[in-house]
């Protein structure tokens, strides 16, 4: 078996969907640069004090994902929660931001690092769950926590997912479950050497760039009413 080293991108897709990772990673044509907006979502973390402390007004033209008044009683309910733990001041104050992480298999950005415990922190764009984190995130927390272990020589148990636009963190502990798909990931990327099966849950055909290439039909709005 190959012993590639993967990225954190590339991981995070493949536990999402390991036919869009091979893809990605065959077409010259793919924009791996993120949007402008995913910057001004991760940009929200730096400021949450302000936020907390901004008007309705003000809040309305930031990109949050919810209300308001919604997002300032998740913030500050997060903000307390974290306060209680000992840990809002570390993950307002990391000890580094945006490091590039390289380990024994996978390499990446890592947002934020946090120190004694060392920890790493991923800041999310997207909508959490209703409770933990997702599994492509799941798989990208354990590559990050690893690559840092790997660096540092120290042992990493846990890390932190931050929603920005949500007014959402949550911490992760690196159970065996989830580095056993952290390992699938790894495995599965190595041995692209084929478009792989297609996935069965449609659902994520629906936004996806590579469908037509892939060969799903995906359902039109006409057909979704019954026509």
């Amino acid at each position: 078996m190959s012993r590639a080293h993967v990225s954190f991108s590339d991981l995070r897709t493949a536990a999402y969907c390991p036919r869009k990772c091979y893809y990605q990673r065959t077409n010259d044509n793919v924009d791996r640069e993120p949007p402008s907006k995913v910057e001004s979502i991760r940009a929200l973390e730096t400021r949450y004090e302000d936020l907390l402390d901004a008007l309705t007004d003000t809040l309305e033209s930031e990109p949050i994902a919810v209300s308001p008044v919604r997002y300032r009683d998740r913030l500050d309910a997060t903000r307390e929660r974290l306060v209680d733990a000992g840990h809002w001041s570390r993950l307002r104050d990391p000890g580094a931001r945006d490091v590039y992480a390289s380990g024994r298999d996978c390499h990446g950005i890592v947002h934020k690092v946090l120190e004694e415990p060392l920890e790493p922190v991923l800041v999310s764009t997207g909508e959490p769950p209703d409770q933990g984190i997702w599994e492509p995130q799941s798989v990208h927390a354990v590559a990050a926590a690893k690559a840092l272990a790997w660096e540092h020589q120290q042992r990493v148990d846990r890390a932190w997912l931050e929603y920005p636009a949500h007014g959402v963190i949550r911490s992760v502990d690196l159970t065996t479950r989830r580095k056993a798909r952290y390992r699938r990931a790894l495995r599965t990327v190595r041995e692209l050497d084929g478009p792989p099966a297609r996935t069965t849950n449609r659902s994520k055909c629906e936004s996806c760039e590579f469908a037509t290439q892939c060969g799903v039909r995906t359902r039109t709005l006409r057909s979704l009413l019954g026509f």
